[in-house]
């Protein structure tokens, strides 16, 4: 196909996007669609139907605690207008949804909510840790007894994500996930004292694992995941955090993947 008809092909399919996400129908593409206009309309209205679906199958399987906190019917509108403002860039669908929680954040209708958008980036960080690769065994550990703490960098595993809020997030994804009688006591207390939380998330063998961290902890995660140095990251910590037995824990619970130096050390000439 040459440059001009390759131009051609890429203009009707713009028109063709525009018309199946705007509200204009098929005129916006009139002569471009190679149908007849009254079969070229049934067939946007099918393929909107199909988007539509395919949004909310797409959504519901990463974030399954918002579902369940608006319902079935409101979280249907949720991923159209979602798939509407902002459709997936890329062909495998299960990518598509880290948008969520912005367009919950900025979302009018949904202000007296203001813990959801938090709830659904602990939702999309378990998602994105439950596809990550698994971790093997760390590299670079030895590095640890050799080197000055101010040129090493920690890099934890794969899908690993901190999530600060100022809601108690884990205790509503942990709720949900749960079938006591009495399991959403601990959430109406913490919402009650204004009690926040600092939620780490992991691939912990085939599943994901949620545990809430203390400050110190968190702060000294963050600063790893913002590329610091060992160093930077046990200062901004604080003097209480304990490196040896969170060393410990995140080789056991595969939270780490390598200990690197930075700089790196110059070869040999």
């Amino acid at each position: 196909m040459n440059t001009a008809a390759l131009h051609k092909e890429a203009l009707r399919q713009q028109l063709l996007l525009r018309a199946l996400w705007a509200d204009a129908g098929p005129g916006v593409a009139a002569g471009w669609l190679r149908d007849a206009p009254p079969r070229a309309a049934r067939g946007l209205q099918a393929y909107r139907a199909n988007a539509g679906a395919l949004a909310e199958r797409a959504l519901i399987a990463a974030f399954p605690t918002v579902a369940q906190l608006v319902g079935a019917e409101s979280f249907a509108g949720l991923a159209r207008a979602l798939w509407f403002a902002m459709p997936p860039q890329r062909g495998d669908i299960g990518t598509w949804g880290d948008a969520l929680p912005g367009f919950i954040a900025a979302a009018a209708q949904l202000a007296d909510e203001p813990y959801l958008a938090d709830v659904a980036r602990l939702d999309w960080a378990v998602h994105c840790a439950e596809q990550a690769g698994e971790c093997g065994a760390v590299s670079g550990l030895e590095r640890l007894a050799e080197a000055d703490p101010a040129h090493l960098l920690l890099r934890p595993a794969e899908g690993l994500a901190l999530c600060r809020s100022a809601h108690p997030v884990a205790s509503i994804w942990l709720a949900h996930r749960s079938e006591a009688a009495g399991r959403f006591a601990g959430v109406r207390e913490a919402f009650a004292s204004g009690q926040g939380e600092n939620v780490l998330v992991w691939r912990d063998g085939f599943k994901a694992a949620v545990r809430v961290l203390p400050e110190a902890d968190a702060r000294f995660m963050q600063a790893l995941l913002d590329g610091q140095v060992l160093a930077r990251a046990l200062d901004a910590a604080g003097a209480g955090f304990d490196f040896a037995d969170w060393l410990a824990q995140a080789l056991r619970q595969g939270r780490l993947q390598a200990v690197e130096e930075h700089p790196p050390p110059v070869a040999d000439a």
